[in-house]
């Protein structure tokens, strides 16, 4: 497509005629040859009303520029510039040397010489055409409702009409090459094909002190560069030229939005987004009362800030909020163009800008990314109060600002994890028709934002088809634990539970405590959040548990059961490799697995407590006012914690009262009596292993004060041995392995128990 009005010639000696079949009109001007409309040329706006108006009023603003380009190379000539010399702006001649001596102050070649009256009013006259043509195409664009985007541009930006030339002057070549030859022959170097500063205002200025004037509109908080809409380039070969020789172009962005497609500054790359609003969400996402809040606050056009921990919730929100304005919204992730190497000044500043240019309201996500100490930058805020519609601004930590007067209110909304009934909601709503009584269960268990929750079903659904089957529980707690934190796993080391209620030998009393730890957990939401009970009664939601027995009596096994009755992950944490001998780093260890705990909907299982939860002892040195520090911020933390915290312990003597009030739960499991004792060989015995008939477990049970622990460990030892002798466990195999493990603890071996 042909985007000028007036087309240049290669030779620059004659006019090209028209593409446009209309009736035109000739003018000799001094060997060139003008072919332009007539003042009537009606036929040419209906034509361009059948097309894009955008474009066409794009095309008649650059006739204009056209007409001023044909009167620079006019002047030019008629100064004796040579343009058939093929060293032209390669060498300066005596001449030449003598005629720069002789030209003004502060002008170009063609400011030289006056152009006969005659032809200087015939340019006078084009530049009128040409400027009636673009204000008949932007009034009829204007009726239609559709404002060009050119003057769309200028308006938003507050371009005058020297911006808005200079603008169109940069744009042309990134549309038709000839103007690169053009304005390589008025810069007299053929290499230089963009324009510089100087020859804008060759073009648009008259000279003399004006041009001085004006180069303050080639500054960094000059409209056209304060929002990126035009850019210096400097020369490869010179870090800081000067300002009239610097390079101009306008940005590729700004280009194809002109052309009507929007496509991010590269600075921005993938990581901004323009879309139509979608509300379809907003309902099931949003509670009603926050629904009403954003719109009741948008007749105020305030900021918007948005915190908490759910990104799905707060896009929902930003939807809704467009919505409501009619407009489109562009997302853009300040955390990733931040971490790309791009300023937040810079990331804002083109944000804000594309915002302007698509008239959409900006969604400015990943504002932790430009707090410092808790605050943004006074400059930063400044830049988004600036903006004169509704901005929205999305984190997961509050924020207040400082050092900074505003007349610009800042409306504040949480996005926590949903409450218990919204998680029900939500559920329900993504699984349709597929909903089932697990629902309640996933709920209460799982904290997971709207989005993991809308992601679990999505692939609990993926399982269910891959298999090809119907969706079942297992698929959805399977997602529901893939979609929590999966990054404790890098501090912890995570249990796959293994053991079900037929696996773990008990008296009556701590299996029931067992189950009632289940039962809380699972009430935890209808007790807290629906009967009101959290509200006063309970510090937290978290469930804080003690085991406490001699090694290898059940702890490890009773915290896989109740993983697996809940369907929850299991992470053990050795807390002898967390305590530290350096002061504060124990601290940060512990804070660092809860931190990541937080979002992981786990069972965190403390093994080895006796690490650091032995008797808190009076202060004597400075080590001992330390340890106390480290025991007192971990209760701080498993009361903060809202998830299940189990601490496994051999010694509970050692524990302190204040310690073990903050428990929830304790659960004590003592050493087995015979008859438990016998109970575990039957149930720990594989059935799937060959045994001889002749085993006596009660003989074992009576004879070896044993712990299950211990017996596992004699169990596998003979099914080795048995492997490499006949085939199946004999009971000399399980004594044998009774005097290897005996051995191995330490205790004397009796040869008659043998």
């Amino acid at each position: 497509m042909n985007l000028s009005i007036y087309a240049f010639p290669r030779n620059y000696a004659t006019y090209f005629d028209r593409e446009r079949k209309n009736v035109a009109c000739e003018k000799d001007l001094g060997g060139f040859k003008m072919t332009g409309p007539q003042q009537k040329d009606v036929p040419f706006v209906e034509a361009a009303t059948k097309r894009d108006l955008s474009l066409s009023h794009l095309q008649a603003e650059l006739a204009r520029i056209d007409v001023l380009l044909r009167r620079e190379i006019r002047r030019w000539q008629m100064a004796g510039q040579d343009q058939n010399d093929a060293f032209r702006g390669l060498y300066i001649s005596d001449d030449e040397a003598n005629a720069l001596l002789d030209r003004p102050f502060a002008a170009s070649w063609g400011n030289t010489v006056t152009l006969d009256p005659d032809e200087d009013r015939t340019f006078s006259e084009a530049l009128l055409h040409a400027a009636q043509q673009a204000q008949s195409l932007a009034e009829t664009a204007e009726q239609q409702g559709h404002p060009p985007r050119l003057s769309h541009l200028a308006h938003v930006f507050g371009l005058d009409r020297f911006d808005l030339d200079t603008l169109l002057i940069c744009l042309a070549p990134t549309l038709d090459l000839r103007y690169e030859r053009f304005y390589g022959y008025l810069q007299d170097d053929v290499t230089q094909k963009r324009p510089t500063v100087n020859l804008v205002l060759n073009l648009l200025c008259a000279p003399g002190s004006e041009r001085l004037t004006l180069l303050s509109r080639f500054s960094g908080e000059a409209p056209l560069f304060r929002y990126r809409l035009v850019e210096h380039l400097a020369a490869p070969a010179e870090t800081a030229p000067p300002l009239l020789r610097q390079t101009l172009r306008v940005d590729d962005a700004v280009v194809s939005w002109l052309l009507g497609t929007y496509r991010p500054h590269a600075d921005l790359g993938t990581h901004a987004t323009l879309s139509v609003p979608r509300t379809d969400e907003a309902k099931w996402m949003l509670p009603a009362e926050t629904r009403t809040l954003l719109e009741r606050a948008l007749v105020e056009m305030p900021v918007i800030a948005f915190y908490g921990s759910d990104r799905a919730a707060q896009r929902a929100a930003a939807h809704f909020t467009a919505t409501c304005r009619g407009r489109a919204l562009l997302a853009v992730d300040l955390d990733a163009v931040i971490g790309a190497g791009v300023s937040p000044a810079q990331a804002v500043r083109l944000a804000l800008r594309d915002a302007r240019l698509n008239g959409a309201t900006p969604f400015l996500s990943g504002w932790d990314a430009c707090l410092i100490d808790g605050s943004p930058p006074p400059e930063l805020l400044a830049e988004v109060l600036a903006y004169p519609e509704v901005t929205i601004i999305g984190g997961r930590v509050p924020w207040q600002p400082a050092d900074m007067e505003r007349d610009r209110n800042l409306l504040w909304l949480e996005f926590p994890t949903p409450s218990y009934a919204q998680r029900q909601a939500l559920w329900c709503h993504y699984l349709g028709t597929g909903a089932s009584e697990d629902v309640s269960a996933l709920a209460g268990q799982f904290l997971l934002t709207a989005g993991q929750i809308r992601d679990a079903v999505a692939s609990a659904q993926d399982a269910a088809a891959q298999r090809g089957s119907p969706l079942q529980s297992a698929d959805l707690f399977a997602a529901a634990r893939a979609y929590s934190n999966p990054r404790l796993s890098r501090l912890a080391h995570k249990i796959i539970p293994r053991y079900d209620w037929h696996d773990i030998v008990l008296p009556d009393d701590q299996r029931t405590l067992l189950h009632e730890i289940v039962a809380t957990v699972r009430g935890r939401p209808q007790v807290l959040e629906q009967w009101g009970v959290g509200r006063k009664l309970a510090s937290s939601k978290g469930v804080t548990i003690l085991f406490a027995g001699p090694p290898g009596t059940g702890k490890t096994m009773s915290a896989e059961i109740i993983a697996h009755e809940l369907n929850q992950d299991l992470y053990k944490i050795d807390l002898s490799t967390i305590v530290s001998k350096y002061i504060g780093e124990t601290e940060k260890n512990l804070e660092r697995i809860f931190i990541e705990a937080q979002a992981s909907n786990a069972i965190l299982f403390f093994d080895e407590a006796d690490a650091l939860f032995g008797k808190r002892s009076e202060v004597r040195d400075s080590h001992d006012r330390y340890a106390n520090i480290e025991i007192s911020y971990l209760l701080q933390r498993m009361e903060a914690y809202d998830g299940v915290t189990i601490l496994a312990t051999n010694l509970r003597a050692n524990l302190d009262e204040a310690f073990t009030r903050r428990l929830q739960f304790a659960v004590d499991f003592p050493f087995p009596e015979e008859a438990d004792r016998l109970r575990i060989w039957q149930t720990l015995f594989p059935p799937d292993v060959p045994r001889d008939a002749e085993l006596d477990f009660g003989l074992l049970a009576r004879r070896f004060k044993l712990a299950g622990g211990n017996i596992r460990n004699i169990l596998v030892s003979a099914a080795y041995l048995a492997a490499a002798d006949g085939g199946q466990v004999t009971m000399d195999h399980l004594l044998h392995g009774t005097r290897r493990e005996l051995q191995k603890m330490g205790r004397l071996v009796g040869e008659g128990d043998f």
